[in-house]
């Protein structure tokens, strides 16, 4: 009998001797040694193997994803669902984007109606920035005449002039998200009107 028919038989002598409910597993130790048996020892449980039917034959695989491996397909799985989150989100907008207009006038005044807030607002602190800006400038002249005439800054007007920037700053923040918030609306509505024509034809 060859070796091969040897290990076979063997395999299989022990895999019939098991009760029908018992399991039957083969492993590889660290050394390349193969090993069988009904249970995996503690320090290979996180190691491939392979379960064995009662031929002997294999009937299923579990095979351990290196640290690596297990990154990628972690990233993959999170980039599937993350992608199947996004179309139902499409399918959900192409709905209420039908639903919600009989026509592109109407996406125009919604339009409308939403920048009139941040235009308002937009105006609103385009004057406190004016205001802040003039009051910057008397204070910056009234520390130039001390500096002109050879005397220290009162503390009071440098704690003026530092206020007076920090306004001034907060405000030029606030400018700068208020336009990018109606460059994002005026572009949302864009699309809109676009996808509305692909969707309906008209």
């Amino acid at each position: 009998m060859t070796r091969f028919k040897l290990f076979v038989a063997l395999v299989a002598g022990i895999a019939f001797s098991l009760p029908v409910s018992a399991k039957m597993y083969k492993w590889v130790d660290d050394k390349g040694v193969t090993h069988y048996g009904e249970t995996i020892p503690p320090e290979y449980a996180n190691k491939d193997r392979s379960e064995l039917g009662k031929s002997g034959r294999v009937i299923g695989k579990k095979e351990v994803l290196t640290p690596e491996e297990r990154r990628t397909a972690e990233q993959a799985d999170a980039k599937k669902r993350a992608d199947e989150e996004a179309v139902l989100e499409r399918k959900r907008r192409d709905k209420a984007l039908v639903s919600t207009y009989s026509n592109e006038k109407e996406i125009d005044l919604a339009r409308n109606r939403n920048l009139q807030q941040v235009e308002a607002r937009i105006d609103s602190i385009s004057r406190q920035l004016k205001i802040a800006e003039e009051n910057l400038a008397t204070l910056k002249k009234e520390a130039d005449g001390y500096n002109a005439a050879g005397k220290k800054i009162p503390v009071s007007l440098q704690e003026d002039l530092n206020e007076s920037l920090a306004r001034l700053t907060k405000l030029q923040q606030d400018m700068e998200k208020a336009k990018a918030e109606k460059a994002a609306l005026d572009a949302r509505y864009d699309a809109d009107k676009v996808r509305y024509k692909e969707l309906t034809g008209k």
